[in-house]
């Protein structure tokens, strides 16, 4: 990888490819994410998240783009979402969660939403949204 970090998700995208978003470094929670090609071996940079964040969800939709929920930075627990479109390589912001969570889950159900459910604002939340 271009960056050290943890606290990171990464999935395999509809073109074989992995992204990586996000995650601490040791020092600062990160916006960056990067692609891993397995067929080369190569790892290459991509667009920025529009906010740094760590022990967040990344969900693959339907139509192939990425959602990221939730998890913090070195200011507060978020409830920002964003979407990453692969063809493009952009991100864009996407509507927030009714709760700020980290160390939450999301789940893609039979009709293609995502149920965020569960994590930590402060509290244990019992609470879960759909996307």
């Amino acid at each position: 990888m271009n960056a050290a970090r943890g606290s990171h998700t990464a999935l395999i995208l509809e073109n074989g490819k992995v992204l990586v978003t996000g995650g601490y470094n040791g020092i600062s929670y990160l916006s960056s994410a990067e692609l891993y090609d397995p067929t080369t071996g190569v790892w290459t940079t991509t667009e920025d998240m529009n906010a740094a964040r760590g022990s967040h969800t990344a969900s693959i939709l339907e139509n192939g783009k990425v959602l990221v929920t939730g998890g913090l930075n070195d200011n507060s627990i978020l409830n920002s979402s964003e979407l990453y479109d692969p063809t493009t390589g952009n991100w864009i912001t996407t509507g927030n969660m009714n709760n700020a969570r980290k160390y939450h889950t999301a789940s893609i159900l039979g009709d293609g939403k995502v149920l965020v459910t569960g994590g930590y604002n402060g509290n244990y939340l019992k609470s879960a949204e759909l996307y």
